[in-house]
């Protein structure tokens, strides 16, 4: 697929903004309906925002780091763009469609690439059963909140919240309780990439449950059901020497 023809888009932090000015002089912006790639200035918020954006185009997206951590991006550079984007390697991610309940039997629905994760609402732990492809796994797990990850978002909250780093290709979904206080020692899972999981709410009323689907957040839900969205396609582009796939293995080895 040509990489030539280029769009550019940048968060609102004036590092970005400059970075895209710099950009934009040296190379033509033909617009995202004419685009082969979109390059993406920001950090990896900014990235998740774009690909939640544009998912719709099915264009691939090359970052370029002007943010904090950049994990999903590559090292800013202006000399030698095309060149990079047409050596950059594609990796393919398939982000989570989540259908949640909320009190009044509303229903909502959201995309998250990274991740879907239930938080109590109150100063009382949440009382959680987990359900996997139509059967009962855990009867009840009282917690802080329980997530499901992506592969490509399981070096983010998820690995904070001590769980697995998946490999990009491994077609799993990591499971992982955030601060479990029963069962106790219990760990979470790994799933895989077909599972589709449902977290009904225990004692909804006296212990409330908000959901967030990447940075989509809603309140006093009773139900959550989550798959991977296997008909949706998301392209990112890594600069060969420092790939996503290569990212997530050093990660795994960082004291």
């Amino acid at each position: 697929m040509a990489r030539d023809k280029l769009t550019f888009m940048a968060s609102e932090t004036p590092e970005a903004r400059e970075a895209l000015q710099q950009l934009r002089q040296r190379y033509e912006d033909v617009g995202s309906e004419k685009a082969d790639v979109i390059v993406a200035l920001g950090g990896d918020g900014y990235m998740l925002s774009v690909l939640h954006e544009t998912r719709h185009l099915s264009l691939p997206i090359y970052g370029m780091n002007q943010g904090t951590v950049g994990f999903l991006m590559n090292a800013f550079s202006l000399d030698d763009l095309p060149n990079r984007l047409r050596s950059a390697q594609r990796a393919l991610v398939h982000p989570l469609a989540m259908t949640a309940t909320d009190a009044t039997g509303a229903l909502h629905q959201a995309i998250a690439i990274n991740e879907v994760s239930v938080f109590r609402e109150t100063r009382q732990a949440a009382k959680i059963s987990i359900t996997i492809d139509g059967q009962v796994r855990l009867d009840e797990l009282v917690c802080d909140g329980v997530l499901v990850a992506t592969p490509a978002g399981s070096t983010a909250y998820n690995l904070s919240a001590h769980g697995p780093i998946l490999p990009l290709e491994a077609d799993v979904l990591a499971l992982t309780p955030i601060s479990a206080f029963r069962p106790r020692r219990w760990r979470g899972a790994l799933l895989p990439g077909s599972a589709r999981v449902r977290f009904d709410v225990l004692e909804p009323d006296k212990r409330p449950v908000s959901v967030v689907a990447d940075n989509q957040e809603f309140r006093t839900v009773v139900q959550i059901e989550v798959a991977e969205d296997q008909t949706t396609e998301l392209h990112l582009l890594f600069d060969p020497e420092h790939n996503l796939e290569e990212r997530i293995l050093n990660e795994q080895f960082i004291p």
